[in-house]
């Protein structure tokens, strides 16, 4: 099956018109909403599978359709879809986690009291962030783009009843609307610099060579590339979207949500959308690499971020006690060692570890997510422990979504895409800073993965609800089973022998020779991690949730530092929160002392003026109406009295005026 371009809506319609039934279905029909929501991403799945098909017949071209959505008087805004290697596989891979993620979600949510309603924003997420990936437009990006951020509001905070879920969801909401302020920003720059916001069509697009040259020689303040200004804004909203350094500190709290929803935007769908992004309008960023005199470089500026944002989110995960922020902290760091390829040149490489870890990670949070279910919604990691037995294919599955995000060669997909990440850090000529972070990344990461995984599933149990732990139904295992295998094997497509996956992305791709004194030292890093960890953790397991963490032990500052999250959130509060606690004053007094007092003002002279005329009005204007109205009314009815209607009366009054008249006349003679 063969999906065209111009078909493409069809992806995300389905998923939508689930929602809409979700939304219009009675309270209690539950199964409609969560099997139309089910069957729409199946089918989506299906159809991206035959677009993908479509893709590889010729990898090297963009397949579009661009239409008009509405006229502009010179012009007209048109909006398209977009079909290549890029949308095909990022479309199969987030409905194949968004299905496996559904049906999980079945037996998960199957005791809330609102499974219809989340079904329904289950589907809208979905719906958005398939129509990101199909446009061919900046501005249906967008569109699709805030829906996005809109589906995330309502997830994360469905249990919107617990004060610490609403919180997290306004947190998630304002924190991504900063950077999508500057995605808005290099949207309407790019706009007026190009006439137009089509990726591609027909060589006048603004990822095609012709727009692009003309924005890498225009220059704005100190010099700056006009193409490396708007690159960054777009970063900007790349950077909220995807956590990454200093506005990571909403995805953490995110984990307030329901698990399925932390494993659907910590996987494959909202964090994924700003790597995407940036994949996608790698050419605009790119396009300053051809001046040797520009002040700076857009990508240097992503690899710093997300090499710090890779170290710093492997540096706090060693200190949480959390199972599912231990998770969102490993979240933080992967998706900074991908910005960290993007901004080294390797774009196909930051794809190739978004599609590993999107498998690996929403394994890990589904297992999570069975664990806490099982534990009676324990998720405190030193309450757990010895849930190895009764959770058999929990524990099996979860092992190996640890062994992928650890980085364990050879047999893991977390592995081929990480050395691919340190192969191209370790060649960009710029600096070797980012890669020094990616090494030490990358030991702290098999460090925490070995202290989460000996800490919940070997030892004994350390709380009442760890004690009657038992398996999660099949609902839940089968997708973990399926999440488990891809996590496995997925890394075979990008290996340096068959680097099928990069090739397909971008036919220019050509893999370096030899490199494997570099994989020799990521492996020495990655077992030196695991062994700390074992140490630690795994050789005398806790006995007790009372009992000191043994790195607590060893340093118990370093370890409060660690678990504060080092104090971002105080920082943000006393900074940003202080600021904007400042502004919401002055516009208060704004408010109440300068437009408050002018609108009382203008009300006080609309109240006099009204009075003014009320008077007039009344005594003035309706008082003299009502005197000549009155004259009128007693004249007419002294008139009316002298129609009786008698005819004698009449020639009475006749025969008197006739005397009156003739004795006036006789005296007017006589004189």
């Amino acid at each position: 099956m063969r999906v065209p371009a111009h078909l493409l809506w069809l992806i995300p319609a389905l998923p939508l018109l689930a929602a809409g039934i979700g939304a219009f279905a009675p309270r209690t029909a539950w199964r409609t909403t969560a099997g139309s929501a089910i069957a729409a991403m199946a089918i989506s799945f299906l159809l991206s599978c035959g677009a993908l098909v479509t893709a590889l017949r010729d990898p090297a071209v963009h397949a579009v359709h661009n239409f008009a959505w509405f006229d502009l008087g010179h012009g007209a805004l048109r909006l398209g879809w977009l079909l290549d290697p890029l949308t095909a596989l990022m479309g199969v891979m987030v409905t194949l986690v968004g299905l496996l993620i559904f049906i999980f979600s079945a037996g998960y949510m199957a005791e809330d009291a609102n499974f219809k309603q989340f079904f329904c924003f289950l589907s809208l997420f979905g719906a958005a962030m398939l129509g990101l990936l199909v446009a061919n437009s900046l501005l249906l990006l967008f569109i699709c783009w805030e829906l996005v951020g809109l589906a995330s509001y309502l997830l994360i905070g469905f249990w919107f009843h617990q004060p610490s879920a609403a919180a997290a969801a306004k947190k998630a909401f304002i924190t991504t609307r900063i950077g999508d302020l500057g995605l808005l920003v290099g949207l309407l720059w790019l706009y007026d610099a190009t006439g137009s916001l089509l990726f591609f069509d027909g060589g006048e697009g603004v990822l095609e060579a012709g727009p692009l040259a003309a924005l890498s020689a225009q220059t704005t303040v100190g010099g700056l590339a006009v193409s490396t200004a708007i690159g960054l804004l777009i970063f900007c909203g790349a950077a909220g979207k995807s956590g990454q350094f200093p506005l990571h500190v909403w995805l953490p709290d995110a984990m307030e949500g329901p698990t399925p929803v932390s494993a659907l935007i910590h996987a494959a769908t909202m964090v994924a959308a700003g790597v995407f992004l940036i994949a996608r309008v790698y050419p605009l960023l790119a396009a300053d690499l051809t001046l040797p005199s520009a002040p700076l470089h857009a990508l240097s500026v992503v690899a710093t971020i997300g090499a710090i944002t890779a170290l710093l989110g492997a540096v706090i995960a060693v200190g949480q006690n959390d199972i599912k922020r231990i998770l969102a902290f490993s979240t933080v760091s992967q998706l900074g060692y991908m910005m960290l390829a993007l901004g080294v040149g390797s774009w196909v490489t930051a794809i190739f570890h978004l599609l590993t870890h999107a498998f690996f990670k929403a394994l890990l949070f589904l297992g999570a997510g069975s664990v806490i279910r099982a534990a009676h919604h324990e998720q405190d990691i030193r309450r757990l422990g010895g849930l190895r037995a009764p959770l058999r294919v929990t524990f099996a599955t979860f092992a190996v979504g640890m062994m992928a995000l650890a980085g364990v060669p050879f047999l893991f997909s977390g592995f081929w895409s990480k050395e691919a990440i340190l192969h191209a850090a370790h060649g960009w000529s710029v600096s070797q800073l980012p890669f020094a972070a990616g090494l030490i990344a990358v030991v702290l990461t098999a460090f925490y993965t070995t202290r989460l995984v000996a800490e919940v599933f070997l030892g004994t149990p350390r709380g009442e609800g760890a004690a009657r732990a038992q398996e999660s139904p099949a609902v839940m295992t089968v997708p973990l089973v399926l999440l488990a295998v891809c996590a496995a094997l997925l890394g075979f497509i990008g290996t340096p022998w068959w680097p099928w996956l990069q090739r397909t992305l971008d036919p220019t791709f050509a893999t370096e020779p030899g490199g494997f004194g570099l994989m020799a030292v990521s492996i020495v890093l990655v077992a030196t991690g695991l062994g700390a960890g074992w140490a630690l953790y795994a050789r005398i397991p806790r006995s007790s949730a009372g009992e000191a963490d043994p790195l607590e032990r060893h340093a118990p500052r370093l370890f409060a530092a660690l678990a504060d999250r080092l104090g971002f959130d105080e920082l943000y509060a006393a900074t940003v929160g202080r600021l904007n606690a400042w502004t919401a004053a002055f516009a208060d007094a704004l408010d109440r002392r300068v437009w408050d007092g002018t609108v009382r003002l203008l009300a006080g002279l609309g109240l006099f003026t009204g009075q003014v005329t009320r008077e007039t009005d009344e005594n003035l204007i309706n008082g003299g109406f009502d005197a000549a109205s009155g004259g009128l009314r007693s004249g007419g009815r002294a008139y009316s009295r002298g129609q009786s209607g008698d005819t004698h009366s009449y020639l009475r009054y006749i025969a008197i005026g006739f005397t009156v008249i003739a004795l006036a006349v006789l005296l007017g003679v006589r004189r």
